[in-house]
């Protein structure tokens, strides 16, 4: 399976795309890249070599590897449609709060679709090589999930891991029993972990990774305030995103890659820093912050997979 895929990439240089995890704020990601598509005449499946992303970047990284999805399809399990289906709960919770005596959604909505998209089939069935990972907590370390180490591991299983997201959804339950909760408690940047297996599932190490994220909250807090919190005030105040911001990873990929990392990102602007705001108002301004990354990006993202 290994020398197959390697067959089907061959060329003098690798390309992988690297989806952040960022709940509905991904769409930014998916307008960007229907904007490439658009301007370059080609599908990402035809672009990229190997797919990447961790938590709900892990459903795009997926759709693209597995169906050989163009970006327009793939934005479609982003619709309201589908949102209604996988933020689905059957008990009352205040959407404006994190503080929550139970996760704010049920697994059963996203598991659904998730066998809408890939039944059954299991990572080797996949088109392009993926990955994705998550935190087993039983075990307290990561696990990674991708076409040729672990391809017995269903599509299903390995985004459900990726993107169970702590205080959104419950934990998850793997088919080999291990429990697994969302791959943005290791990095919500998967970069520096793709490249480390991409070197060698491609057999290469001559590679451009194109990286995109989902929006920074570049929030002010005030320092003084802070020194009052508790649990509750932290909570509030969103350090959850302060713990999983990986622009670290950025800055260092940056500086390993150089000319061969291209990263798509920017402040939140007026997207709300909530994963799963899908008001009309939020969803107009996550398309409008996909549509200002092609602005910004678009020209040096033609470029870059180009050369």
């Amino acid at each position: 399976m290994k020398s197959f895929f390697s067959f089907l990439s061959k060329s003098s240089q690798k390309k992988i795309l690297c989806l952040d995890g960022g709940g509905v704020r991904t769409i930014a990601a998916l307008v960007f890249l229907k904007k490439l598509e658009s301007e370059s005449g080609k599908k990402v499946t035809d672009i990229f070599d190997m797919f990447i992303g961790t938590s709900a970047g892990s459903l795009n990284a997926a759709c693209f590897a597995y169906g050989d999805f163009s970006a327009e399809k793939v934005k479609n399990y982003w619709s309201k449609k589908y949102l209604d289906r996988i933020m689905k709960s059957s008990f009352f919770w205040d959407k404006a709060s994190l503080i929550q005596a139970r996760p704010r959604y049920e697994n059963d909505g996203r598991i659904n679709v998730l066998n809408e998209i890939f039944k059954d089939n299991t990572l080797d069935k996949s088109k392009k090589p993926f990955l994705c990972y998550a935190y087993d907590i039983e075990k307290r370390t990561h696990s990674v999930f991708d076409s040729f180490n672990t391809p017995e591991i269903t599509f299903k299983d390995a985004v459900a891991a990726s993107s169970a997201a702590p205080m959104y959804f419950p934990s998850y339950q793997m088919q080999n029993k291990s429990w697994m909760i969302d791959g943005s408690i290791i990095t919500n940047n998967p970069t520096l972990i793709g490249y480390t297996y991409a070197k060698n599932l491609l057999e290469s190490e001559n590679i451009k990774i194109l990286s995109i994220g989902s929006g920074q909250n570049k929030k002010k807090i005030s320092g003084e305030a802070s020194t009052k919190w508790g649990g509750v005030g932290w909570l509030r105040n969103d350090i959850m995103g302060m713990l999983l911001d990986s622009e670290i990873h950025n800055d260092i990929s940056g500086d390993i890659f150089k000319k061969n990392y291209l990263r798509i990102n920017s402040p939140l602007g007026k997207v709300n820093k909530f994963l799963d705001d899908d008001s009309e108002e939020n969803l107009e301004r996550i398309h409008l912050m996909g549509m200002e990354w092609w602005t910004r990006y678009g020209e040096e993202a033609l470029s870059f997979i180009e050369k």
